[in-house]
């Protein structure tokens, strides 16, 4: 088990090489210095909290304990003396430093017994002015070597009392950040959502309720009571002033870990290796990546927060740096665990479907940086001179920003995977009917989704994607080489029609439906601009010339009089019956074939048969007026004038229908 997931018990905290070094310290963290350096310590006392000079006042009036020895405020005065004036040769009976911490001692068994230890009458605060004259007194006869030799029965008194007493304010500094039973049911309690399974699919699809969104930007809850971060203050306070810092701030930080870690679980997020990780299913990941976002911006927007203020309060005054520190500390571990889940969603196999969430993963990255910043710009502020602390910040922010890079490096390359699938879908078989190909489908509902995202994948490819012709903009440069690579691709795929008209009809489905696409989307609209609509919808006209020229010419040039169906004013009637059976015949091959044809888009289809039935209805109009009355009334005009001009109305009216049993319209 690691051991920092634990807070350290009270028999570990005090070993002999603990005591030296805290009576090594303790001289330069004393709470009582005020006793050398007069008013410093009532100019830094947080707000509320007394000054060891109000406490000593408040104290006079105790002058002995329950036993008849003498108090602690009686003998105060003579140890006070004898801490402030030691290294003038200021000496002080044994018997009175044995006694004060007999004193001290009680005092600190009273309390421990006490209901509640900080209650008014308790004199909560008169115990830690005498736990911290118990340091002073340890300091003093520990640097002090003669001391030491004159007084080694009342040191040792004295440091067994000091382990006492930091002993029971560990105890209480740990009961009071421990977290309470029912706070802990409910942060380890998952969302209902989570239970359910239900995770956003991508953001473009799903949007969160209003409620969902009140909520995520409401005030953080703070994690104690006022009354309690007062006494983690005051604790704190005389545990660092006695030198017991690393005790104090190992403590503070397990503890606060521990609850950032609940607190994320209770979001649904849960540690992974890097190897879970990678073997995960991509819906498994999905879920996994969803959850992580969630947490992570929770971590940015609200826990970091809440611990910095926290921190704050308890590390208030002379001891703000060390409250800095702690959280310096807390980020970085929080967010090193974090960022290892982006290390191993990076090392996955790159594909298209993944692209929107690796997005979603850089931009809570991105919007955490000026979090940071800001932590970072208080902390210079607040003391110039913290370097470690800034250290700790520093490297975060050095954290996060190579997170940031591998994702934005594994989003570009997803998206230019894109152009590897296109080149790769060299399918030989034609789509039956010349409909919209199914590549097609795909890349223009994949760019439309991404164009959602066209800042983003803007700064990710201006980062990892500079390219020389890119503009102003390489992300809308990598975008147009799409859209002519996809046409390239198309334009192959055209020439697997045997029949050229088929094959521009193909051409104009797949063509409409990519700018209708575009113009259906305002982001894509913008990214490629109306130079790229232009030029689409002149190859859409070039398309449409080239049908109509493919299947429409040839019939009409049956209904010209090109000198051989009048000779010098006669009609030639073998030549005129021959031309009316082979516009029949024309007509019903065309009616047959271009049937079964696909045309998607209603509009296209309407702009088709208007434009056919506006050459062609006309001219054979035209053409019956002139030799219908060639023909004798009857059998003879049934047998060659078979179409009247509503039947070649009609005819161009179901063409590109398609076929019903195996062709089913998509919009």
């Amino acid at each position: 088990m690691d051991s920092r997931s634990q807070a350290p018990l009270k028999s570990s905290s005090f070993s002999s090489a603990t005591t030296n070094k805290a009576a090594r310290e303790v001289d330069r963290n004393l709470s009582l210095g005020a006793l050398r350096h007069g008013d410093h310590d009532r100019r830094g006392a947080p707000a509320g909290a007394a000054t060891w000079e109000q406490i000593k006042e408040e104290g006079e009036e105790e002058e002995e304990d329950g036993s008849g020895e003498p108090g602690v405020s009686a003998l105060s005065g003579e140890i006070d003396a004898f801490i402030a004036g030691h290294d003038a040769g200021v000496s002080i009976p044994e018997a009175t430093l044995e006694k004060f911490a007999a004193a001290v001692e009680q005092e600190i068994a009273q309390s421990e017994n006490a209901r509640d230890k900080w209650a008014a009458d308790a004199n909560g605060e008169l115990l830690l002015a005498a736990i911290a004259r118990i340091a002073g007194l340890a300091s003093v006869l520990a640097k002090n070597t003669e001391a030491s030799a004159k007084y080694t029965s009342g040191a040792h008194r004295v440091t067994a009392v000091l382990h006492h007493a930091m002993s029971f304010l560990v105890d209480e500094f740990h009961a009071l950040l421990e977290p309470k039973a029912a706070d802990t049911c409910k942060l380890a309690r998952r969302p209902a959502s989570f239970e359910q399974g239900g995770h956003e699919a991508d953001r473009c699809v799903l949007r969160p309720p209003d409620n969902a969104a009140h909520s995520a930007h409401a005030e953080p809850t703070p994690p104690y009571p006022p009354e309690t971060v007062d006494r983690l203050r005051s604790i704190a306070d005389a545990m660092v002033g006695a030198g017991y810092v690393t005790e104090c701030t190992q403590m503070f930080l397990v503890a606060r870990r521990n609850v950032f870690d609940a607190s994320l679980r209770a979001l649904g997020y849960e540690k992974a290796s890097i190897d879970d990780v990678v073997r995960m299913t991509w819906e498994a990941l999905e879920t996994e990546i969803a959850t992580w976002i969630k947490a992570f911006r929770h971590t940015i927007k609200k826990g970091f927060s809440t611990e910095h203020d926290l921190c704050a309060r308890v590390f208030a005054g002379r001891h703000a740096s060390v409250g800095r520190a702690i959280f310096a500390d807390l980020a970085r571990c929080v967010m090193l665990n974090m960022l290892n889940f982006t290390e191993a969603v990076a090392m996955t196999k790159r594909s298209a479907e993944k692209l929107f969430k690796v997005l979603d993963m850089y931009e809570a990255i991105r919007d955490a940086s000026p979090v940071i910043d800001a932590f970072l710009s208080v902390s210079a502020d607040d003391d110039p001179a913290a370097g470690c602390n800034s250290d700790a910040l520093t490297d975060l922010k050095a954290e996060i920003a190579a997170a940031r890079s591998r994702i934005g490096e594994s989003a570009a390359s997803i998206f230019c995977e894109l152009e590897s699938s296109i080149r790769a879908d060299a399918g030989k078989q034609p789509v039956p009917g010349g409909a919209v190909h199914p590549l097609t489908r795909y890349v223009m509902n994949y760019l439309k989704y991404t164009c959602e995202y066209n800042s983003t994948l803007e700064q990710v490819f201006r980062e990892h994607r500079r390219r020389d012709d890119a503009g102003d903009n390489p992300f809308a440069a990598q975008l147009t080489d799409v859209m002519e690579l996809l046409n390239t691709n198309l334009e192959g795929k055209s020439r697997l029609y045997k029949d050229p008209a088929l094959s521009n009809i193909f051409l104009m489905n797949n063509g409409r439906y990519m700018l209708q696409k575009i113009r259906g989307s305002p982001e894509t609209n913008a990214m490629l601009g109306e130079t790229w609509a232009r030029k689409q919808s002149t190859n859409l006209r070039q398309y449409h010339k080239n049908y109509q020229r493919e299947t429409w010419n040839r019939v009409l040039t049956l209904l010209r009089d090109d000198g051989v169906l009048t000779v010098k004013g006669h009609v030639q009637k073998p030549q005129l019956k021959e031309r009316f059976k082979q516009f029949n015949s024309a007509m019903d091959e065309i009616h047959k074939t271009q049937g079964t044809w696909v045309v998607s888009d209603e509009q296209l289809q309407s702009e088709l048969r208007v434009s056919i039935a506006a050459v062609v209805v006309p001219a054979y109009r035209s053409f019956l007026g002139r030799f219908a009355q060639t023909f004798s009334a009857g059998r003879q005009t049934e047998k060659y004038i078979k179409l009247s001009g509503e039947d070649v109305e009609g005819i161009i009216d179901e063409l590109f229908d398609g076929n019903p049993s195996s062709m089913t319209r998509r919009r």
